[in-house]
């Protein structure tokens, strides 16, 4: 038997005994994909670095199979045409729209950190879970606004292709706390803060299955009263994360979390 052949045995033993979804375990397991934002025809040119990764790490080669992601939810199966590691090009043999799409969308508007490497790994790990748009937002106890934009759109692609999604995260240029809770969307409005003095409620008591959800997360210090009470009075809901007082990152992956596993 063959070292494929052998594998996809192995697979179906798993699936069998552990009664895992087939297509779910083997998506996982053999799945390499690639990001390709410009597909509009029935033939696509990789770029120089996801055509490097294809033909000199993954060794692929000319009539390998291989899934490309545009970031629009669309997924893509082609053949490699010409196994060029610098323009590698891909023959498109099919498409499947709005692939693994949610029924809702998660919006985690979050304070820069004085720490990038933290704010850093919040994005990474909040694209792994799912995640629709972040907004970094600055806050009277922000210390460090600025954030690279490029860096993290980069992480949110390798997030993104990783944990095998087709839609991008969108990040978005950096709000004042004053302009971000002025907007109305369609959706339930949340403000995360530390201060025990103040009502707050459980995420489970106020999000709804299905529903569009945006979370304010403030900076190390927290929100102050002001901020507070400003998001309350244009529809924001108090909520906490439990009784542990958690860092700015750990509270932005908790409430993706949590959103996650409502809706499952």
């Amino acid at each position: 038997m063959g070292g494929r052949g052998f594998e996809t045995a192995k697979v179906l033993t798993i699936v069998h005994k552990y009664k895992i979804n087939f297509l779910i375990l083997y998506k996982l397991i053999f799945m390499q994909i690639f990001y390709a934002p410009y597909i509009t025809g029935d033939t696509y040119t990789l770029d120089e670095k996801e055509s490097r990764h294809l033909i000199r790490v993954l060794r692929m080669t000319k009539g390998s199979a291989v899934r490309l992601i545009d970031g629009k939810g669309n997924l893509y199966e082609g053949i490699i045409n010409d196994p060029d590691q610098n323009k590698c090009t891909i023959v498109i043999t099919g498409k499947t729209t709005d692939f693994e799409k949610r029924n809702y969308r998660l919006h985690v508007a979050i304070s820069p950190l004085k720490n990038p490497e933290r704010f850093e790994w919040f994005v990474e790990k909040s694209v792994e879970i799912g995640i629709d748009e972040i907004t970094p937002l600055i806050c009277k106890n922000t210390e460090k606004p600025g954030i690279k934009s490029d860096r993290l759109n980069n992480l949110i692609i390798s997030a993104m292709k990783q944990s095998l999604k087709a839609k991008r995260t969108v990040l978005n240029e950096p709000s004042t706390f004053k302009d971000f809770i002025s907007m109305k969307p369609d959706a339930i409005l949340m403000i995360a803060h530390c201060d025990g003095s103040l009502i707050r409620r459980r995420v489970s008591d106020v999000y709804t299955k299905g529903r569009n959800a945006i979370i304010l997360i403030g900076p190390e210090g927290d929100f102050t009263k002001e901020e507070i009470d400003s998001a309350i009075n244009n529809g924001f809901i108090p909520v906490h994360l439990g009784t542990s007082r958690l860092r700015t990152e750990t509270a932005g992956i908790a409430v993706c979390h949590s959103i996650y596993f409502m809706n499952q």
